[in-house]
């Protein structure tokens, strides 16, 4: 039994009356992931082909947020014992004690069937049906099992972060594509590499709480070997979006030189192992991996948004 799970009682968020302030409830969302999902998503509702109303278009974006916010309350309500033991979660509203658990899960699963029943009603109930899997994916499959048994958890769990686009494209046109799973299989790829950088600074902390990450199990060697393929698996897969016709050759182009300098950043991971400065090398290719797919995925909303907006304005066909 690992420190976290025999301290669970005692670490847990009081049942009380909650002294949460609205700002509280928004951390629960993780706003951060949030970002992400909603410009992910947008890519893969502006790539589907056909013209969607922008009014149902924003609110299936909204509820696609809104379930991904339900994810994370789910993780934070799930995850507390564990969250009270680390540095950078500690502060989070359940394990400081600012909302309980029995709120967090209320909140969690009532954001849940709000955004599932909200997108099955405006778009689809395909669309409706892949959100409630992505929700049950992250909250039960990763948080409540993958993630404290297998060093494989983040790429495993990952399929619930790279889902967004694939059902934001269910949303517009109620079908299946390709171009939405290139999209998935992009974000796939990129985190293990994103978050086992991150994991590699912070694998102290997740080996006193428990978690079984890769640097823990498999080691700090193994872990830069893997980054290193992973990051060479994805450079040419971001690229692919201008290959098959749904991005430019603009886009192809700042795919290439991010990816490549995902390599790079991987590479100096790979020969830099020890000390401050294998941290700093480790934290390099975190930062540098979140604009990297940032860069992606704007690139692609601009690119796909001018044509859509200069239909509603009158300005295109």
């Amino acid at each position: 039994m690992s420190y976290a799970s025999e301290n669970a009682e005692a670490l847990a968020a009081p049942t009380g009356i909650s002294v949460a302030h609205p700002r509280d409830f928004f951390i629960l969302l993780k706003p951060r992931v949030m970002y992400l999902v909603v410009l992910t998503a947008l890519a893969g509702l502006l790539i589907a082909p056909g013209h969607q109303h922008p009014l149902l278009g924003f609110v299936s974006l909204l509820a696609i947020a809104v379930g991904a916010g339900a994810s994370g309350a789910l993780n934070m309500w799930y995850d507390a014992d564990i969250d009270a033991l680390m540095t950078r979660t500690s502060t989070r509203p359940v394990p400081a004690g600012r909302i309980s658990a029995g709120e967090t899960l209320a909140f969690g699963l009532i954001l849940s069937g709000f955004s599932v029943v909200t997108l099955g009603i405006v778009s689809n109930w395909l669309a409706a049906f892949l959100l409630a899997f992505t929700i049950a994916f992250y909250a039960i499959i990763y948080t409540m099992w993958l993630k404290r048994w297998t060093p494989q958890n983040i790429v495993i769990g990952g399929a619930a972060g790279a889902l967004p686009p694939v059902v934001a494209y269910a949303a517009a046109t109620g079908t299946m594509a390709i171009e939405p799973w290139v999209l998935f299989a992009i974000i796939f790829i990129w985190t293990p590499p994103h978050f086992w950088a991150l994991a590699l600074v912070k694998a102290g902390e997740y080996e006193r709480v428990g978690v079984p990450m890769m640097p823990n199990v498999k080691g700090p060697d193994r872990t830069r070997t893997e980054i290193l393929v992973y990051s060479i698996a994805l450079a040419p897969l971001g690229v692919a979006p201008s290959f098959m016709g749904f991005a430019s050759i603009a886009y192809g182009v700042i795919a290439m030189i991010g990816g490549l300098a995902m390599v790079a950043f991987a590479i100096n991971v790979y020969r830099v192992r020890t000390g401050a400065e294998g941290d700093k090398a480790a934290m390099k290719l975190f930062g540098i991996s979140i604009l990297y797919l940032f860069a992606l995925f704007g690139l692609l909303v601009i690119e796909n948004a001018i044509p859509a907006v200069m239909r509603i304005i009158g300005w295109g066909a």
